[in-house]
């Protein structure tokens, strides 16, 4: 893509990495327009940002023909815009595509992992944009100390981007700095088995450039050939960058980090859990490597304030709690669970948990079972099925007759609200990557 287009248009716009893109084209002066099939507040607010989106799949949306089109791989194939600007022989790019054009422009980081790597992510871009660095980012999740999922500076030279490994996406990139915070199975449905996805990590590891950094979570697997510096991070082992001493402080969590037996510094976080000192870790190293001082680490990190559905809190009263996140498989559901266990270990903890693709249900339900069942209570809401149809045999009563949780039934979205309020929560979690979202301002509502 080069300097002269005029009219680029977004199939899937309202997508959090798709409206970051837009974004950026945005910001260079482009005309920008798109379809999507929800309305969602990122959408109004790229609407009032000058960008024509369009929520109904129809061939008369498009006034003016675009000189490119930016799509996401969920868009269905049956789709007419798709089809009709197929037929005009217009160039198409993945979205992945022309990150990685992007990215060529920039001393970039890339945060991967199969899970992390929003909070990651965020994190980076906050302690830069707080020690004015010239920075764009690409978040794949609205970071709260801006309200926002892309960060743009003045004559930007560091670029700070969300590596997914969906659909091998993040292997357009070829980074200055990787991380690497979790291989754990996931996404089967693309990578058929664990050890392909793990090659793919691989992959993308040996993309990085010469004389570059990988930052990598301590336990895991780093390819035999890889020829770039690592460094590994770790909570109280013997690695390079080693986080110890960690305690719980007026709700804040404290730490200290060091990193090469160099840079020693406290951290403070409101962010709770083992989990989320890792986190820290990675991205304080990322940012340790570009010369940060010690002290204005610290300070950025306390003042972040996390990332929209990443252990959000919502009401936090002497009464009740309610926290909202995005997680959607095993690993990240016990992570969380474990976290707020061991802020309230002598309250009831309620999840309401929403799974994410019947594939991802099949693949995981044991894990799914084990790790739901650290909730006192478990509310479990009806397969969210995305991109996918329905399989046989795989629906939330499969799922919920394996969890052990004395307390636990189906609910759905006209009686979950309902059954809170009977229940008389104290500790309440909603769990889930599909529109479990829609309930979160109902539930506010219902336990003010």
């Amino acid at each position: 893509m080069n300097q002269k287009i005029e009219n680029i248009f977004f199939l899937g716009i309202g997508g959090i990495g798709m409206s970051a893109l837009a974004r950026y084209f945005l910001a260079q002066g482009h005309i920008i327009s798109g379809y999507d099939k929800t309305k969602t507040p990122l959408t109004l607010e790229m609407e009032d940002k000058g960008i024509n989106i369009y929520y109904e799949d129809k061939i008369q949306n498009i006034i003016h023909t675009p000189d490119y089109v930016i799509y996401t791989p969920a868009i269905p194939k049956d789709n007419l815009i798709f089809n009709h600007l197929k037929a005009l022989e217009i160039p198409f790019y993945k979205r992945a595509e022309i990150l990685g054009n992007i990215s060529k422009e920039y001393f970039t980081i890339a945060v991967a992992g199969t899970h992390g790597k929003t909070t990651i992510t965020s994190l980076i871009a906050h302690i830069l944009q707080f020690n004015n660095q010239p920075i764009i980012a690409f978040i794949g999740g609205i970071c709260k100390n801006y309200s926002s999922n892309f960060l743009l500076s003045k004559n930007p030279k560091i670029m700070v981007v969300e590596a997914d490994e969906f659909d091998r996406s993040f292997l357009t990139l070829h980074p200055d700095i990787a991380i690497v915070s979790s291989m754990d199975a996931d996404h089967l449905d693309i990578y058929g088995t664990k050890d392909f996805l793990k090659e793919s990590f691989f992959m993308f590891t040996k993309q990085i450039k010469n004389n570059g950094l990988l930052i990598i979570n301590d336990g895991l697997e780093i390819a035999k050939d890889l020829k770039v510096n690592f460094q590994k991070y770790s909570v109280e082992k013997a690695t390079s960058i080693i986080a110890n001493n960690a305690k719980v402080i007026n709700g804040n969590t404290h730490f200290t980090l060091t990193i090469n037996g160099e840079y020693s510094q406290e951290i403070e976080t409101f962010l709770p859990g083992i989990h989320n000192i890792l986190n820290i870790s990675a991205a304080v190293a990322a940012c340790y490597h570009l010369g940060i001082s010690d002290l204005q680490i610290a300070e950025a990190v306390k003042t972040y304030k996390g990332v929209q559905r990443r252990f959000d809190q919502r009401i936090k009263r002497d009464d009740v709690v309610y926290i909202d996140d995005y997680a959607h498989h095993p690993a990240e559901i016990a992570a969380t669970l474990k976290a707020v266990k061991s802020i309230y270990p002598a309250k009831k903890i309620t999840v309401i948990f929403q799974p994410h693709l019947f594939s991802r249900t099949r693949d995981f339900g044991d894990d799914f079972a084990k790790s739901l069942s650290i909730a006192d209570q478990v509310l479990l809401m009806e397969i969210y099925p995305a991109r996918e149809k329905p399989i046989k045999g795989i629906n939330s009563q499969w799922l919920l007759d394996k969890i052990t949780s004395k307390e636990k039934q189906i609910v759905d979205f006209d009686n979950v609200v309902e059954t809170i309020i009977k229940n008389q929560t104290q500790v309440l979690l909603t769990l889930g990557a599909g529109n479990i979202d829609l309930i979160i301002k109902p539930i506010e509502e219902a336990l003010s």
